[in-house]
């Protein structure tokens, strides 16, 4: 008998010795047989008239996977959910938030005693005034120490107490804002939602507590008079505080001290001082950090030498070298009215004019 491994009649004439197949090496394995092109037809296939003996298998599909397409999936939704997020800020629009509180401002005209002093040289004003030791400029205004607070962190805070600053530098010290000319560099810092009392301000002045320009900007009749010295001098002081989860507040009390003379006087005229206290608070959301913009809900401002009959609602006219307050006080109060505010007017000490 033959091996288990030969064919019953024998191993055939000429065939290898010992029953081996030189095709014995190859493996037709399940993967093989499911990849194959051809396939057998069917019984039923091979009845019919003209049926070939074997039919093509269609290819096989080289699609994404599943998994794959669960992924792709996962990807899109992730990319949408960061767009999303990205348009819509986790602190919400400012469209969305209620209207911010109105500017409640307050301007005090300071009367002179006597004569305005005078003197062909400014530094010399300076140095004979209470101004003397104060520093020029943005130096005046010195950021305090820094520490966050329960809801902002040090950078928010930083962030709002350099915005007040920028406001109060570009609103009392750019010569293009004090002779008249702008109002834009303060304007570009303020919270979008107080732009039209802004603006309706500067359109229709009035010293209703609401809309004097004077208010939000210190600007001078540059039919008047014109700054003598470009060397503003300034000091004060800024604080922030928390006033709720979501809200910062800044406040600002600075003395600024201008000189001023004639409006196209010569070199060498009559120099005076014009002294303003300023007293004005902020207050920041979180989307006012954001954009580095302030919303100014009080401005208290104090200025002489002045006449308390002159209108300083639109812009500052101050009494210059020599001359004195007008008699009569400021017009009269009508408290009837609820749209005006009481109009103000003070004294000027003698300790805070120049001694030349």
């Amino acid at each position: 008998m033959g091996g288990p491994a030969d064919p019953p009649e024998g191993t055939p004439e000429g065939g290898p010795v010992g029953g081996e197949d030189e095709y014995r090496s190859v493996v037709f394995d399940e993967s093989f047989i499911r990849a194959a092109r051809l396939q057998e037809s069917s019984a039923h296939e091979r009845m019919s008239d003209h049926a070939p003996a074997v039919r093509r298998r269609p290819p096989l599909r080289r699609g994404l996977t599943r998994q794959a397409l669960i992924l792709v999936l996962l990807i899109l939704v992730a990319f949408g959910t960061a767009i999303y997020m990205g348009v819509r800020h986790p602190y919400g629009t400012q469209e969305a938030q209620q209207p911010v509180e109105p500017l409640r401002m307050t301007v005090v005209p300071l009367a002179p005693q006597g004569p305005v002093p005078g003197a062909a040289d400014a530094e010399a004003l300076f140095a004979h005034s209470p101004a003397a030791q104060y520093e020029v400029g943005a130096e005046g205004i010195p950021l305090p120490a820094v520490r966050g607070t329960a809801h902002f962190s040090d950078s928010q805070v930083v962030t709002a107490l350099t915005t007040a600053k920028d406001y109060i530098v570009r609103s009392a010290l750019y010569p293009e804002v004090l002779d008249s000319s702008e109002v834009r560099p303060a304007r570009a810092l303020l919270d979008p939602r107080q732009l039209d009392q802004f603006d309706q301000s500067l359109d229709h002045p009035a010293a209703d507590g609401r809309h004097a320009p004077t208010g939000w900007l210190i600007r001078f009749d540059p039919t008047r008079v014109e700054l003598a010295d470009p060397r503003i001098r300034v000091q004060g002081s800024m604080q922030a505080t928390e006033t709720g989860s979501a809200t910062l507040q800044v406040t600002a009390d600075h003395t600024l001290v201008y000189a001023l003379r004639p409006a196209g006087a010569p070199a060498g005229s009559q120099v005076s001082l014009f002294t303003v206290r300023r007293e004005l608070t902020f207050r920041f959301d979180r989307d006012d950090l954001r954009l580095r913009q302030a919303q100014l809900v009080v401005s208290y401002v104090q200025a002489g030498p002045l006449s308390c009959a002159a209108d300083s609602a639109d812009r500052l006219r101050p009494l210059l070298a020599g001359e004195k307050a007008q008699a009569g006080g400021p017009a009269s109060t009508d408290p009837y009215a609820t749209d005006s505010a009481a109009a103000l007017c003070g004294t000027l000490a003698a300790a805070a004019e120049p001694k030349p």
